[in-house]
């Protein structure tokens, strides 16, 4: 009786695994499974390396009718040589043909270049992948204040969302909503408040198991207070806007100016500034372009960085640096391509290096997708298009995944797993 038992439980539980076996294959064929098992703690933001992900590309025939949308200058005609805004082109050798949409441009065999778009669920859910391949541990997932309001921009971003999170469950990431107050007028900054308000009350995104939280409470990070480029939104709406979160249960974290501390160069000169900074949990100074080489960007870390960490400790803060691994605008403003060189990773890992010498635990990478202002981390072609008048970035001979292996390494570093060195691990 007990051989009998014993070998009817082997046979039902090998045909339980048989089940989960075509379960896992399905989920793959659907862009769906994950690489291992590890699960990211969403609880804090010590030890984390974080991506910002933008989201924010579209393709005429991905359904969200907004044609081009930040791949080219003019969305509506096609995209191709004299209407582009990209300088890094997206590795596609991995994307399944219903992710890959041909645009006008040719590569060196002549066949026509392909990008993606971030309306895609099966992509969104392999870039988390990719984040969970390479130690990354979650995103930032970026949505732009001034397209929250009702139509087919606001529903692009709810599609995006409801693919983060579908793919950090799946991925084991983390994920927070970062709010970019730019372009907004006076007055708008409450649209905001109202967003949040429905993100959290009807779509109930920080009930989600992977919605990252930090002292006790959900994060949400507003970008873009105190700066000094004649934003038409106020230092006040601002800080009710901070208040606001604060009341409604909320961590926060703020995206404020390098100098933010003195009130010089690239921060307004406003008691209110520290202010709202105090109402905050976490600070994230912007620096992409603040500096240009390995050297600078050492020398930011120790007359700048240690400085804002300093001065953060002391009034309860946390200190969440960004880092970048190059910045290059030429086709969407004309300047010279490559301006702020990566150097193979030199660059970047130049400022995490930085970072972990300042006594930072946490890492913002600025960002996953841009490859607007080539700042983009994920996988990208070393055999961008060419001819009539292409102008892009290449990865200097090294592998699409290098700055994506990199960014884990960096994670590493800011947790003492691996050790503080000069030299690209």
């Amino acid at each position: 009786m007990m051989i009998h038992s014993t070998r009817r439980f082997f046979t039902i539980a090998m045909q339980i695994v048989g089940i989960v076996t075509l379960i896992g294959t399905a989920q793959a064929d659907d862009g769906d499974s994950r690489g291992d098992s590890s699960t990211v703690d969403s609880s804090t933001m010590n030890g984390k390396v974080m991506v910002g992900y933008q989201g924010w590309f579209n393709c005429p025939s991905d359904g969200a009718e907004l044609g081009w949308t930040h791949w080219a200058r003019n969305s509506r005609k096609p995209f191709g040589p004299g209407n582009v805004t990209v300088d890094l082109w997206p590795d596609m050798s991995e994307l399944e043909s219903d992710e890959r949409y041909p645009t006008e441009f040719k590569l060196a065999n002549g066949q026509a270049a392909e990008v993606f778009s971030s309306g895609n669920r099966k992509t969104v859910l392999r870039h988390f992948r990719w984040m969970q391949d390479y130690g990354i541990d979650g995103a930032f997932l970026q949505r732009f204040a001034n397209g929250v309001l009702p139509g087919r921009t606001l529903q692009h971003k709810d599609t995006v969302l409801s693919h983060v999170r579908e793919a950090a469950e799946l991925a084991g990431r983390t994920y927070a909503v970062m709010y970019d107050l730019s372009g907004l007028r006076a007055g708008e900054v409450s649209r905001v408040r109202d967003d949040w308000s429905r993100l959290r009350e009807e779509q109930k995104v920080t009930s989600d198991s992977t919605y990252l939280h930090h002292n006790g409470k959900p994060l949400v990070a507003v970008w873009g207070v105190g700066f000094s480029d004649k934003r038409d939104y106020s230092i006040d709406e601002c800080l009710q806007l901070v208040n606001w979160l604060k009341s409604n249960g909320c961590s926060v974290m703020l995206g404020v100016p390098s100098y933010w501390r003195d009130g010089t160069r690239d921060a307004v000169d406003d008691p209110k500034l520290h202010a709202i900074i105090k109402q905050a949990d976490v600070i994230s100074p912007w620096s992409v372009g603040r500096y240009q080489t390995p050297t600078q960007a050492q020398r930011h870390a120790e007359t700048v960085w240690q400085r804002d960490a300093k001065w953060c400790a002391d009034a309860g803060l946390d200190f969440l640096p960004v880092v970048f691994p190059g910045f290059s605008w030429h086709n969407l403003h004309g300047d010279k391509l490559n301006a702020i060189p990566r150097l193979g990773g030199k660059f970047l890992w130049s400022q995490m290096v930085g970072a972990k010498q300042a006594g930072c635990k946490m890492i913002y990478v600025a960002m996953f997708d841009e490859v607007d202002e080539a700042t983009a981390i994920f996988k990208c072609s070393d055999d961008p298009p060419v001819g009539d008048g292409a102008n892009f970035l290449t990865l200097e001979g090294l592998p699409s995944d290098h700055y994506l292996k990199l960014t884990g390494q960096g994670g590493k570093l800011i947790r003492g797993e691996i050790p503080v060195t000069a030299q690209i691990p």
